[in-house]
């Protein structure tokens, strides 16, 4: 059969075109490959940065690592897990790891290695199955297996109905879709630690309040805390439990300082937050002007109300 110059040139033309149609689609599946290893690459170094920092996160409020053990994954998960594990039999080996599949193969092996067997049709008395039928002499009960086809034999699974069906096959897995849910979740925990962060940023006292108001609002609380104490101490010295030196040094001296103390141990305490840099304020000035002022001024308010019910 003769083939002219022009059948010769359209099969030279189809078989370029062929030829520059597959380097195109090589070179596009190149670009994808890289435009995939930068993502993955992109995305290992974000989720790197997002472990240190919840490492400072946590190691800021104060909370414990857990242990290695206890990471998923771990021997303790591998030996609670239902099944066998990987690599042990020839059915976990191929990636089926089911039950059923699990007992076929061993069920297989088994038969193929082992010997005279005393399973029904085994020519031990009991019935011969297919080779039991009358007319049917020459036909074997069940055909045995070598092990190696025993390995390669179908996986199946047991239906309710007793028919070996095939196992299905696990989908196909898409890169990009696989790195766009990392993506998104990465983008997630961005989020929450943001939160996370805002949160540890703010102190248990009073979170919504500014530093100064939070500040004037504890000094007054000690300074009226200890304005009650006065009250108490003019009480016992109009009984004469309290002489008039010790009520004059507890109004001037005593009670204004434990006050001021007390509103700065309280700042130090309840008024810091759990993830700051540096120290916080806690306005001593200010705290000392309160305390040793609201104090006498108590004890004056009092004067002044039991003179005026006189």
């Amino acid at each position: 059969m003769t083939v002219s110059f022009e059948e010769y040139a359209a099969l030279a033309r189809q078989l370029a075109e062929q030829r520059r149609a597959g380097e195109q689609h090589a070179a596009t599946e190149s670009a994808r490959r890289r435009d995939l290893h930068a993502a993955v690459d992109y995305l290992q170094q974000r989720l790197t940065a997002q472990g240190h920092r919840l490492d400072q996160l946590g190691r800021s409020i104060r909370v414990d690592q857990p242990p290695a053990g206890s990471a998923p994954g771990g021997p303790a998960e591998a030996a609670g897990w239902p099944g066998p594990p990987s690599g042990s039999g020839s059915a976990s080996g191929s990636g089926f790891g089911a039950g059923p599949v699990t007992a076929a193969g061993s069920g297989l092996s088994s038969a193929a290695g082992s010997g005279p067997s005393t399973a029904p049709g085994a020519g031990d008395g009991g019935p011969d199955g297919a080779a039991g039928v009358p007319g049917r002499a020459g036909v074997g009960a069940y055909p045995e297996l070598p092990a190696g086809e025993a390995r390669l034999a179908l996986p199946t699974a047991v239906s309710p109905a007793g028919v070996g069906v095939p196992a299905q096959r696990a989908a196909a897995v898409d890169p990009a879709v696989e790195l766009e849910l990392a993506r998104r979740m990465a983008d997630e925990a961005d989020r929450h630690g943001q939160q996370a962060e805002l949160l540890a940023q703010r102190p248990a006292l009073l979170p919504t309040w500014s530093p100064l108001a939070r500040a004037v609002a504890v000094y007054a609380a000690c300074g009226a805390a200890a304005g009650v104490l006065v009250l108490a101490l003019v009480l016992a010295s109009g009984v004469g439990m309290v002489d008039g030196f010790t009520l004059g040094a507890w109004i001037c001296a005593g009670l204004p300082a434990v006050a001021f103390f007390g509103g700065y141990l309280v700042l130090g305490r309840w008024g810091r937050p759990a993830m700051v840099t540096g120290t916080p304020p806690r306005y001593l000035p200010l705290g000392f002007l309160i305390c040793f002022l609201l104090v006498p001024m108590a004890y004056c308010a009092y004067l002044l109300l039991v003179r005026g019910l006189r």
